[in-house]
């Protein structure tokens, strides 16, 4: 590799680590309702009904296959049956049809791939608060092309997918010396859902969301808490044995 490359790699690496650094330091700070993950196979199973039903016909989790939703208790036949409608194959990854320069004519950007969405915007805490929040306060707003607006999100290009579910809410906000705001909703129009339900639903939907980020994660905090048995007993067993080897000793 040539001195050249080299720096030129090195400026690379320096703008990939500081960019999001000056992004997070010029944005205002964002007050987030803490998300109530859960990871109980119904709950993720229901997150997972609105992810197919609302999300993924714009969305893709390109990372998960669709069989490996087994793991929260589905089988492959129910897969089939009730999350798959356009002919996929069971193995086949959690992909969307639409093609990302048509999804940027329509939207302004492309939607992105939510399968590490959560931890893209901070991780399993910081991103699934993030993600909660952001679901619970869409509003209208007659001056975005598509007639929602969101607290959290200014100017997003992305319309209120679950709004027949929350119904219509207006907003005002006022701000504070810090740059944050503070804002209120009224809902002008109910939705299929009172409010406790639809906050349940959004975090049904976070949580797989947090799930599809490390499908293993709970697999592997048992294997973890397994090896941290096993490294005690045998730390237990390691001392008697030098005890017992040094005795004469000591």
């Amino acid at each position: 590799m040539t001195t050249r490359m080299i720096k030129t790699l090195k400026r690379l690496i320096a703008v990939a680590l500081l960019t999001p650094a000056l992004a997070f330091a010029a944005a205002a700070p964002v007050k987030l309702d803490k998300a109530p993950v859960s990871m109980d196979q119904a709950s993720l199973q229901h997150g997972a009904k609105l992810f197919v039903n609302y999300c993924l016909n714009c969305h893709s989790a390109s990372f998960v296959r669709y069989n490996t939703l087994t793991q929260i208790g589905l089988t492959e036949d129910q897969i089939r049956d009730n999350l798959m409608f356009t002919g996929e194959r069971v193995g086949d990854l959690m992909t969307i049809a639409m093609r990302p320069a048509e999804a940027k004519a329509w939207f302004g950007k492309a939607p992105p791939d939510l399968s590490l969405v959560v931890r893209q915007r901070g991780g399993a805490n910081t991103g699934a608060d993030w993600l909660y929040t952001y679901m619970r306060q869409f509003y209208r707003d007659p001056d975005r092309p598509n007639g929602w607006n969101n607290a959290i999100f200014e100017n997003v290009g992305m319309p209120h997918v679950l709004w027949e579910l929350q119904g219509d809410q207006v907003a005002t906000s006022t701000d504070n010396p810090d740059g944050s705001k503070n804002w209120t909703f009224e809902t002008v129009k109910a939705g299929t859902m009172s409010g406790d339900q639809y906050d349940k639903a959004v975090a049904d939907l976070v949580s797989f969301l947090v799930w599809t980020a490390e499908p293993v994660a709970e697999k592997r905090r048992t294997i973890g808490l397994f090896v941290l048995i096993f490294l005690a007993g045998f730390a237990v067993l390691a001392y008697a044995l030098k005890k017992n080897y040094w005795k004469d000793i000591h």
